[in-house]
């Protein structure tokens, strides 16, 4: 069996084929199926001088089957019976002259005798094959390979390349072959060399190097320093400028990575095209303030090819994003949002006609407190005769929650079940009914809403299914035997006030219902909301003692995996404290297997703990 990979074939796709091609499996000959399986029994036994002559037998019958061949040798080789094993390789390397493999057969039973000078004496013989022929080059290489001897493939490719010249050729299986040999630093190096014959292989690399890595520092380090010696040598070829992008971000040092780009749309006088495909990767993960410095390059570049207009769209897109994860808010950044929604339609009127206009009237509506503003233009984006019919969907669903914020209940109600009506079959439409839901428990009508969320529970969504069940639960929890509804009421006004943005009349009303009825089960939910609020007014060392408190007086009931994320995402993102958000994410995910969080969990433990041990 030779392993070339086809050309349709990934090369990560290939390097695991060659990683798995351990050897030749015995097939056996369908001739004497009764003596086959018996002598495949004795050897499984150990019982080889049994099965040898009944391989012996077959192997007669059919001397050019190789696969009886092999079977044979293995258990000569087995029973230590090393002349008969020679005598019987020397037989079949003349019957498969050409065959290198059963060449190395013979080296093998020499290593196994003791007779090493004469073991690599063969193997030399075999390596002296390779004349330039690529077939001969890898049918040799592939021999060695298969027969666990990586060295001796690795020396097939090498002379193959100083006979024909060609430094780059054979990259891809050297790589594989130094891997698999402990050598990370050749290995790096035959994977960049596979740029230089196959630059469409970029991706394919990326993924074989981070295989070779392995979030080893040192093995990255070595990455770095092999690419910034190829940069000095073609500071013009713009892949290694590209890989040295990528490893930047590996590591978190989004910084780097952006000067890099700018170097390359620089060196390769592009429109900007590159460096806004890397602020959106930038945003997506969370790096806001290097997506806006990215924005703010293409946009200082002019109009080239026609990038402003989808420039000034998305860094609005990115200065809303950051917008939502400050706390508290700063009225100033909400002034300068709200002017570049203005520039933005004055000088592209057709954005008016794109999902940007809900986020113009989010940020009116949540941010500047303009309701009406907000109302008006949703009312616009969904009378807009070119607006995806979803867009208008999502525009409804807001334009009910802007009237519960000016208190127009009904109006909400009858909005999110146009919504329900016209999405029945889809997750929008489960949104509208969750919300609805949500509207009644607002008010009070809990059995209701309980109806409701009982089928809500099944959603397809699994962010609604989860808010459902949450709701639910409260509900449940929280309705006693004498039907004294008095502290959920209060506390389900307390949560409509946290939506309508009334923070401090909601935690006034928390406070007093925690006092009010301190046996109530709803004691840690009262937390968790005062938490929210505290960490909404950036009121942060408050946050965490609320939700401490839940920890260490609720941890074993619904919200303690709840609190334990949110504390990790607090001394994260608020805090600054690496070490407190990597406990608190452990412990969610050590104490709380079952969580909805765990996902989230792992991913941000292991972005913080870049480099070092993860959680898988």
């Amino acid at each position: 069996m030779i392993l070339r990979p086809p050309k349709s074939l990934c090369l990560l796709c290939f390097i695991a084929s060659l990683l798995s091609a351990g050897g030749t499996q015995a097939v056996f000959s369908q001739q004497g199926p009764d003596t086959e399986a018996l002598a495949k029994q004795y050897v499984l036994n150990k019982e080889y001088d049994k099965a040898i002559p009944l391989y012996k037998s077959l192997y007669e019958q059919a001397p050019f089957d190789k696969t009886v061949y092999l079977a044979y040798l293995d258990a000569l080789m087995n029973a230590g019976k090393y002349d008969d094993a020679e005598s019987l390789v020397t037989y079949m390397m003349k019957i498969r002259r050409e065959d290198p493999s059963v060449m190395l057969d013979l080296g093998k039973v020499y290593e196994a005798a003791g007779k090493k000078k004469k073991a690599e004496e063969q193997y030399e013989l075999v390596l002296a094959m390779i004349n330039g022929d690529d077939y001969i080059t890898t049918q040799v290489a592939d021999a060695f390979s298969r027969k666990g001897n990586s060295s001796y493939a690795i020396k097939a490719y090498e002379k193959a390349r100083e006979i024909i010249q060609n430094p780059y050729a054979y990259a891809t299986e050297l790589a594989v072959l130094y891997s698999a040999a402990g050598n990370a630093d050749a290995a790096i190096r035959s994977l960049l060399d596979v740029l230089m014959v196959q630059p469409s292989s970029m991706e394919e690399v990326k993924t074989a190097l981070l295989k070779i890595t392995e979030n080893d520092p040192k093995k990255a380090a070595a990455v770095q320093k092999q690419v910034m010696e190829r940069i000095k040598i073609q500071p013009e070829n713009p892949f290694w400028a590209e890989v040295l992008t990528w490893l930047y971000v590996q590591k978190g040092d989004y910084g780097g990575a952006l000067k890099q780009v700018v170097d390359i749309d620089r060196k390769l006088k592009e429109d900007g095209g590159r460096v806004l495909n890397f602020a959106a990767a930038a945003l997506k993960d969370d790096q806001y303030d290097i997506a806006l410095k990215a924005y703010d390059y293409v946009l200082a570049k002019g109009d080239q090819a026609g990038m402003r207009e989808r420039a000034t769209a998305e860094k609005l897109t990115a200065q809303l994003a950051q917008l939502k994860t400050q706390r508290p808010v700063d009225p100033v950044k909400v002034q300068q949002v709200i002017s570049g929604f203005r520039d933005l339609f004055i000088a592209f009127p057709q954005q008016r006609n794109t999902s940007l206009l809900r986020e113009y009237a989010l940020v009116k509506a949540r941010y500047a407190h303009e309701t009406d503003t907000a109302i008006l233009l949703l009312q616009e984006a969904i009378n807009m005769p070119n607006m995806p019919k979803e867009v208008i969907g999502y525009c409804k669903l807001d334009l009910g929650d802007y009237y519960i914020l000016d208190n127009k209940v009904w109006d909400a109600s009858l909005t999110y079940s146009q919504v329900d009506k016209a999405f029945r079959q889809d997750v929008l439409g489960e949104e509208a009914r969750f919300r609805n839901a949500k509207l009644a428990y607002y008010r009070g009508d809990f059995e209701w809403a309980q109806g409701q969320l009982s089928v809500l529970k099944a959603s397809t969504s699994e962010l609604i299914a989860n808010d459902a069940l949450y709701l639910s639960v409260l509900i449940t929890e929280n309705t006693p035997p004498d039907s004294n509804m008095i502290p959920l009421s209060r506390f389900a006004a307390a949560d409509l006030l946290l939506f309508q943005n009334k923070t401090k009349e909601s935690d006034q009303l928390l406070d007093s219902i925690s006092k009010a009825f301190p046996e109530t089960p709803l004691q840690d939910d009262i937390l968790l909301l005062r938490a929210k609020i505290a960490a909404e007014e950036g009121r942060n060392t408050e946050a965490v003692a609320f939700l401490e408190q839940i920890l260490s007086n609720y941890g074993q009931d619904v919200l303690g995996d709840d609190a334990a994320f949110r504390l990790g995402n607090l001394y994260q993102y608020q805090l600054k404290d690496r070490s407190k958000a990597l406990i608190y994410y452990e412990r969610l995910i050590t104490s709380y297997p079952g969580s909805t969080f765990i996902q989230a969990a792992r991913a941000e433990y292991n972005k913080l703990n870049t480099g070092k041990e993860t959680i898988p």
